[in-house]
């Protein structure tokens, strides 16, 4: 008589094997990046971390630095729906999270929903500071809550989402600032920086050779989705915590064991959100690399792009010229 028993399950990977997989999926997005973008390879991992983690970026630098580049080329080599909002003074709240049009069918009118460009799995907002306060309050709820609000229906954005904006420091006129609460829902900021000799030599052969890099997806929707669940069940251990909550403590002004730094050139400090996004950031760092657990070296190599945006300098700070990764680093020293 045939066996009638259904076929068996395969068994879900476990934990050892997912973090060996995410370790080669991060080493395949580096080479992909890399066949379109010259160098930048820190700002790369810092964006491989912010994937892993799940969180949204803030990549800021001068015109001309390839960070609308990164973004592209790493949504190119992921199977993820991609989608770019180009922050204009006139861009509506609507022109992003979309609106309620009138629709009408056999003499039967309604309204339908039709979704604006926020609903991809990952966001480009381009030059974010270019628009007003309103319209970049747009994206707090999309951010936090993954999901927006319009008229009086509530619509779940796709998982996973996340959102790469860019910043231009330098051009002022016709820019407005970032609200604090919406900083502060981006886990890291990555400052671009511009490229060495050799590696503009290089972007100036293949940026006139005529010939477009060619990026193939290397990782799918469902690892992404694997990885990113992955990255909170990696161990931290005690002294990591500890020392990611005495760094954020260390920058409020007002705690007892602030700084001399601190006292005089910050006006308000990182939040618990300042903690959360280290140890988060660190066990991404950790699971990027292969390792079973994340530790203190990893706390520590996201201080600045994890705390920088978190922190309010006062104008003393400007007259003196100190900058926020000059008050972070000795911070840094002072917990060390």
């Amino acid at each position: 008589m045939p066996n009638s028993d259904p076929p068996a399950l395969a068994a879900p990977p476990s934990d050892a094997e997912l973090l060996e997989r995410t370790a080669a999926a991060a080493g395949r997005l580096r080479t992909a990046v890399a066949s379109a973008v010259v160098g930048q390879d820190a700002v790369v991992e810092l964006m491989l971390i912010t994937l892993a983690a799940r969180g949204h970026a803030l990549l800021v630098g001068v015109p001309g630095l390839a960070k609308t580049l990164l973004v592209a080329s790493l949504a190119r080599a992921l199977d993820l729906s991609f989608g770019r909002v180009q922050f204009t003074p006139d861009l509506l709240p609507a022109d992003i999270t979309g609106t309620d049009v009138l629709h009408e069918r056999d003499g039967q009118k309604s309204l339908r929903f039709q979704p604006g460009p926020i609903f991809h799995n990952l966001i480009l907002a381009d030059e974010i500071n270019r628009t007003p306060p309103k319209t970049q309050a747009a994206l707090l709820e999309a951010m936090q809550e993954r999901k927006v609000t319009v008229g009086t229906s509530t619509h779940p954005l796709p998982d996973p989402f996340q959102v790469f904006a860019t910043r231009n420091p330098i051009e002022q006129e016709g820019t407005y600032p970032l609200p604090e609460a919406q900083l502060d829902r981006f886990l890291l900021e990555i400052h671009v920086g511009y490229p060495s000799e050799v590696e503009e030599r290089e972007v100036a052969r293949r940026t006139t050779s005529g010939k477009p890099s060619q990026i193939d997806p290397v990782l799918h929707v469902d690892e992404v989705r694997a990885m990113g669940g992955l990255v909170p069940r990696i161990p931290v251990t005690d002294e990591a915590v500890n020392l990611a909550v005495s760094l954020a403590r260390a920058t409020r002004p007002g705690e007892g064991h602030a700084g001399k730094e601190v006292r005089e050139y910050v006006r308000y400090g990182a939040g618990p959100r300042g903690s959360q996004a280290l140890v988060i950031a660190a066990k991404a760092r950790a699971a990027l690399r292969g390792e079973a657990a994340a530790d203190v070296d990893d706390i520590r190599a996201l201080i600045v792009p994890a705390l920088r945006h978190r922190i309010v300098l006062s104008y003393r700070a400007e007259a003196d010229g100190v900058k926020d990764v000059d008050v972070l680093r000795e911070v840094e020293k002072a917990v060390r």
